[in-house]
């Protein structure tokens, strides 16, 4: 049937109109809240939850046409709502949202601010500019040109501009796969590798950045020492002079920066515009004097001796004599190379006196084939002088020592193919400035990729086309000089400038101030994007920041660290260590894209297509190769900050949950894992306790044994699994939020205790069923447990249920049925706690059957935990009357020592004997409650009755005495003896539910048996029975009525438990931890609770004891 739809008119709202600037919120509309709809209503509590989610919508519309949906329209908004809120989402910086919230907390006014309009151009082509291109070009690249010749410089420009590209390419995926917010690259990483390799990246970014700072500070103060004004210069007669000079110098300038960065960002963005320019005049004006070398040569002239290069700056002469009125007159290079009257006894350098002097061009130019002398590299060692190669030159005696004070042109350090690596490496640096920016661009999915990938390329060609430039025109004495000594002090990059040399001078020196204080910053922005995420929570201070957005703390700290650069007062020192830090980030940025595009999970989909898992590898395989061929030593401390941040991140940072990719690599590991152990089950040798914790809450839904999640923590030394479960009944639509809130219980207990596992609560209609269900079904594929740890039911004769311990009973069955092993730890709370250390002690082991060799396993686990660590280990296992104890001792020493297992070794010999009377009491108590259970079904006041009637004939049937019975006057002493009165034990289980009819039979009668007890049995026995030794005293020889009706399969198992119970009480009273073979449950369930009472008298007087029932597999083996 068709529906018909009413199209309703909509009016134009505020915000279409374009003179619309934003609500006005005035002090008058605070009495109106039910006109202007503010985000927050009442305390701060925020309507929306999501801004996604719109709950604004008019029920009257919705009412009619989507009714079906109206409950759910809170959580599920329509299409058009959501449609709506996407279309506004803007994308504002972080300073500017402050800002705004703070003008909202004054209640005065809130102005909407319009959402950022940098295009590609603007926000990310010439910010990579800018950062790219810098120092290392005019200070260090023609000295790298010079050095390693331009074959080799331009592998070293190839091999860096490559890794940045691929990094780039990365990086494009990464930014355009959803929306950037502000936060830049470290957001990107963080969300993509997740909070500990996001955490740990993003400090290097911040150190690299932070050291970036430093080098532009160094290159700053060494252009305007050197080559501006050399006499500001403080320190001229030290050794390290220039060293000192520039520590002094550029923590005056750090300063200044600093003051400036603290004043405002929005002077250092004034000023990014003129320190471009600068950037892009010197950079014309070096091919423009590539251009004019080739038609006019500079007018820089070097000086030769020899082969050897001259520092002019002391001479201006390149001649040893000079002729002036016809009379020879020495030089002031002849002053520098001789000593005494130049006419009477002068002694002069060897050198000096055997070679001439030459005067070359400095910048031949273009056409003058010096590119052929420049091709390969002129390596030296340190203080080695610069030599010109196939310059003739007569060769003297080695005299290095002299030549320090010779005017020559020296190197300052030994140069090396890997060493020009690390120190060009950072004029490559500077491809993310775009992406930190996300914040600013109108398009960021369009704009990052775009402007990155461009300016790489654009400034990969400079410095290609530099480097063959450089070769082509400049000589190679020159090239090597690194701070211009040859050219009377010039800047050699300058050398070639057109139309003057001043123009990169000028512009070298802006650049690097430029640079330096975007370095500044940017740097304490990515540490407090880091601090505000709270990952690591030390640095939680230097997320604070001013009411602008400015990270004053940050930045203290961003000075404080880029002082130590500065006190190094090296450039060439600082440049590794900055590329040491930005490769490392680069590194993790190729693998956040190879492990997204690797694992294809459905949210990864970028905008940007041309990107390919294979080119990640590459980018992240050369980020870490140039680490090392940089420095392998610098790369190692790296690697060493990187990883030590990542653990501590693991340890003490904040559970973040960002859909991360190493959280997809998890999964998608383990579930590879699964998979391959579910192919076969593991080999002994691999066996591990792999454990299922059945806790019980109590009323409060806390744990009620919390002992038993530390004793779990203990056993771990196997490494294996820990699945903690528990059970609720009800259904899980009535208890699913008790379920959810005992989860959250166990979970803390689990922490407190140290205990590193799953959990799981379920929600049944019993327990029974519930623990059933987690026996079977807990863990998945091959990681699914092996053993189940329960505590004793204690109170299991108190109980008003016979719940409890037929729970237990039937979990010990199916873990049997299961193949899998128990452990039951009996008086649990008396168990030591984590943070206890036993000084002294042992742990029994009494084997008496073998099950798997569990047994023996498990106190080698315990003792490799701090707490029982100084426990020693003894094991028991018991001799019949037709075994060699001695042979059976040493047999089990031998098989200890091929275990590896360090314990000692006894064999306790049990003789058969007469069952004791003592046992048949316990038996005929046990037979009589049991009966008594099963019978009645009965009111509890009924019951109440019934157990004290059947416990009073009971009394008075064992203690009537037969007629005419007179005492014996033999040797052996006839005694009375002490009987249970189990009246108490009776009562006290009178509240329990049976499920049958009261069906009594009458006893029968036989003839009396005379049982003589001598007086050390009857004291022995009665030192047993200490608790009840006030109970009443009768004869022993009227019991045959009661003893013959007994089952002679409870009087023998009764005896094994007390005869077995009297050996270990005597050994191992005193032991730490005592651990037996768990004797299984009888296959009729008609003697449940008799089973129980065996296990009772078996451990009784036992502190600390562990049932140990094996899985019916061997756990442990001789062999390697």
């Amino acid at each position: 049937m068709p529906t018909n739809f009413t199209v309703l008119p909509v009016e134009d709202s505020p915000l279409s109109e374009p003179d619309y600037d934003g609500h006005i919120l005035k002090e008058e509309d605070k009495e109106e809240p039910d006109t202007v709809a503010g985000p927050y209503s009442g305390e701060n509590t925020p309507r929306e939850t999501s801004s996604l989610i719109s709950t604004d919508h008019d029920d009257s519309i919705y009412g009619k046409n989507m009714a079906l949906y109206e409950d759910e329209m809170d959580s599920t908004p329509m299409v058009s709502s959501l449609l709506n809120k996407l279309a506004n989402y803007t994308n504002i910086t972080q300073g500017v949202i402050e800002h705004e919230e703070a003008e909202s907390e004054d209640g005065i006014q809130r102005v909407t601010v319009n959402g950022p309009q940098m295009g590609t151009f603007i926000g990310v082509f010439l910010p990579c500019m800018q950062n790219i291109l810098g120092v290392i070009l005019f200070l260090r690249l023609t000295w790298i040109v010079g050095t390693a010749g331009i074959m080799e410089a331009l592998a070293v420009v190839f091999m860096c501009c490559i890794c940045t590209m691929l990094t780039a390419i990365s990086m494009s995926a990464i930014a355009t796969n959803g929306v950037v917010p502000a936060g830049g690259s470290y957001y990107m990483i963080s969300r993509a590798l997740g909070p500990e390799f996001g955490g740990a990246v993003g400090l290097c970014f911040y150190l690299g950045t932070t050291f970036a700072g430093s080098m532009y500070i160094l290159g700053t103060m060494e252009i305007f020492l050197t080559y501006i004004m050399p006499t500001a210069n403080l320190f001229k007669d030290e050794p390290n002079w220039m060293q000192n000079n520039m520590r002094v110098y550029g923590t005056c300038c750090l300063a200044t920066m600093t003051l400036v960065v603290f004043v405002g960002v929005k002077y250092v963005n004034k000023l990014a515009l003129i320190f471009l320019s600068c950037v892009v005049l010197s950079i014309m004006a070096i091919y423009a004097g590539v251009i004019q070398s080739a038609f006019k040569p500079s007018n820089f002239q070097i000086c030769l001796l020899g082969n050897r290069t001259l520092q002019n700056s002391k001479f201006d002469k390149c001649l040893k004599t000079e002729v002036i009125d016809n009379v020879t007159h020495p030089t002031e290079l002849w002053k520098l190379f001789c000593k005494g009257d130049f006419y009477v006894n002068a002694s002069c350098d060897e050198y000096f006196t055997n070679n001439n002097l030459t005067e070359i061009e400095a910048v031949p130019g273009l056409l003058s084939g010096v590119i052929s002398d420049n091709m390969w590299g002129h390596y030296g060692q340190y203080r080695a002088v610069v030599e010109k190669k196939g310059q003739s030159s007569e060769r003297v005696s080695d005299n290095t020592d002299d030549d320090i004070l010779l005017p020559y042109v020296l190197n300052d350090i030994s140069t090396f193919f890997t060493l020009l690596v690390g120190i060009y490496f950072p004029s490559v640096t500077g491809i993310m400035a775009g992406s930190n920016r996300s914040g600013d661009l109108r398009d960021p999915q369009r704009s990052i990729p775009t402007g990155t990938i461009l300016a790489i390329v654009t400034t990969s060609f400079i410095y290609i086309s530099c480097v063959v430039l450089f070769g082509a025109c400049i000589e190679g004495v020159v090239l090597r000089d690194k701070y211009g000594d040859s050219v009377k002090k010039t800047l050699v990059v300058a050398t070639l400038a057109w139309p003057s040399s001043w123009v990169i001078v000028i512009g070298s020196f802006f650049s690097c101030c430029g640079a330096g204080l975007q370095s500044l910053t940017g740097a304490p922005r990515i540490l407090q994007s880091i601090a505000r995420d709270g990952i690591m929570p030390f640095l939680q201070v230097f997320g604070h920041s001013k009411a602008n957005g400015e990270p004053t703390w940050a930045l203290l700290l961003t000075a404080a660290i880029c002082e130590i650069g500065i006190l190094i007062a090296s450039l060439d020192a600082v440049a590794p260590i900055l590329s040491m830090f930005f490769l490392m980030c680069y590194l993790f940025v190729n693998l956040a894209c190879a492990v997204q595009t690797l694992l294809r999970t459905p949210n990864w989909r970028p905008r940007f297509k041309f990107y390919h898992w294979s080119l990640s590898f590459l980018g992240m395989s050369l980020s870490l190769s140039l680490m090392f061929v940089s420095s392998w030593y610098y790369a190692l401390v790296v690697i060493l900050i990187a990883g030590c941040t990542y653990k501590y991140i693991e340890y003490r940072g904040a559970e973040k949950e960002w859909g991360d990719g190493i959280r997809g690599l998890s999964l998608n590991a383990a579930r590879y894992a699964l998979i391959k152990l579910e192919e076969a089950p593991p080999h002994t040798k691999n066996w591990r306790p792999q454990l299922l914790v059945l806790l019980k809450l109590d009323s409060e839904l806390g744990v009620k044994h919390p002992r038993l999640l530390s004793f779990t923590s203990q056993l771990k030394a196997g490494k294996g699994l820990t699945i903690v479960c528990s059970v609720l009944e009800g259904t899980y639509m009535a208890r699913g939020a008790e379920a959810k809130l005992s989860e959250q219980n166990i979970k803390a207990a689990m922490a407190k205790e140290k205990t590193k596992g799953f959990c799981h609560v379920v929600v049944s209609s019993n327990q029974r069923d519930g623990f059933s269900h987690l026996i079977q079904s807990a863990g998945l594929g091959g990681m699914k447990h092996n053993a189940v740890l329960v505590a004793w039911p204690a109170n299991w004769k108190q109980s008003e249920s016979s719940l409890s311990w037929k729970n237990f009973i039937e979990t010990i069955r199916e873990t049997t049925e299961a193949h899998q092993a128990l452990l039951v730890a009996k008086h649990i709370d008396t168990f030591p706690t984590n943070q206890d250390r036993l000084a002294e002690g042992t742990i029994d082991v009494w084997w008496i059957v073998h099950d798997g060799g569990l047994l023996m396993l498990l106190p080698f686990l315990l003792r490799q935990h701090k707490v029982w660590r100084k426990c020693k280990m003894r094991i028991f296992t018991v001799a019949q009357m037709d075994d060699n104890s001695i042979q059976m001792k040493k047999d089990l020493q031998m098989f200890l020592y091929h275990l590896r297992l360090d314990a000692k070794v006894e064999v306790v010999e049990m003789h058969a004997g007469d069952i004791s009377a003592f046992t048949y009491e316990k038996t005929l108590v046990m037979e009589q409650r049991s009966q008594m259970l099963k019978q009645m079904q009965l009111s509890k006041t009924e019951r109440e009755r019934e157990i004290q009637s059947i416990s009073d004939e009971s009394r008075n049937s064992i203690r009537r005495k037969p007629c005419g019975q007179k005492p014996s006057h033999n040797n052996k002493l006839q005694v009375p003896t002490v009987i249970l009165d189990e009246e108490p034990q009776l009562i006290h289980d009178r509240n329990t539910k049976s499920h049958a009819i009261l069906n009594e039979k009458p006893t029968p009668t036989s003839d009396r048996v005379h049982m003589t007890w001598t007086k050390e049995k009857l004291i022995s026995e009665r030192n047993r029975q200490h608790r009840e030794a006030n109970m009443p005293v009768r004869d022993i020889f009227n019991m045959k009525p009661e003893w013959e009706n007994l089952d002679q399969t409870n009087v023998r198992r009764m005896h094994t438990a007390v005869k077995l119970n009297e050996v270990v009480v005597n050994k191992s009273q005193g032991a730490q931890l005592v651990l037996l073979n768990m004797p299984g449950p009888p296959k009729n369930k008609g003697g449940d609770e008799n089973y129980m009472e065996f296990l009772e008298v078996l451990t009784e007087g036992l502190e600390r004891v562990l049932l140990v029932r094996g899985g019916g597999r061997e756990v442990i083996t001789i062999y390697s």
